[in-house]
């Protein structure tokens, strides 16, 4: 087994115009009042990586154009589709409107481990500031919020960290519920 070169990897790369026409996953992301460039960045790869449908920015959290999230993101900022909003409860209530179930990634007292749920699509996955967490105005809008079990003394992980683990079990549900409605399809 050999590594690939950088030069491999992104030989088998399409281009990212190529990217903004291939069909996209059936959930969304709203981040809302992330602090750190960095994290940002981080979650605009992940977002790549899931082929998130669109990734929303809303509250203080930063967003293009600026030089230090191009850094950070890479080419996905050319590659994710996203928009900017203020205002996350309106967002979030337009999103609601159009059947897309709220899902809060948060600590709460009614939070079901993010391994415990069966998830609805389409959906969108709210993630909260780094020291803060979702708003409790969100969370009381939310069809659901979810945590990630912490079995050590800390309470929490870093929220790039955290908004990986949750959309990549959101992803693998998709698979499992595309491949589940395709033996149904062949079924009838």
């Amino acid at each position: 087994m050999k590594k690939l070169t950088y030069a491999e990897q992104i030989s088998k790369k399409m281009k990212a115009e190529e990217y903004r026409k291939i069909t996209r996953n059936p959930f969304y992301v709203l981040l809302d009042n992330i602090r750190s460039v960095h994290n940002v960045g981080a979650m605009f790869r992940t977002s790549d990586a899931a082929l998130v449908n669109k990734l929303y920015l809303t509250g203080f959290t930063p967003h293009p154009p600026r030089e230090d999230l191009r850094k950070t993101a890479l080419v996905t900022l050319d590659a994710v589709p996203w928009e900017y909003h203020k205002d996350p409860i309106n967002m979030i209530k337009k999103l609601k409107s159009e059947d897309i179930k709220i899902i809060s990634l948060e600590i709460a007292d009614n939070s079901k481990n993010y391994t415990d749920i069966s998830f609805d699509f389409p959906l969108c996955l709210i993630v909260g500031n780094e020291l803060t967490g979702v708003r409790d105005e969100i969370i009381d809008l939310s069809d659901h919020v979810i945590h990630i079990p912490m079995l050590g003394r800390a309470n929490s992980l870093n929220v790039a960290t955290s908004y990986g683990i949750a959309l990549f079990e959101i992803l693998r549900q998709t698979k499992e519920k595309k491949i589940e409605k395709n033996r149904n399809n062949l079924s009838e």
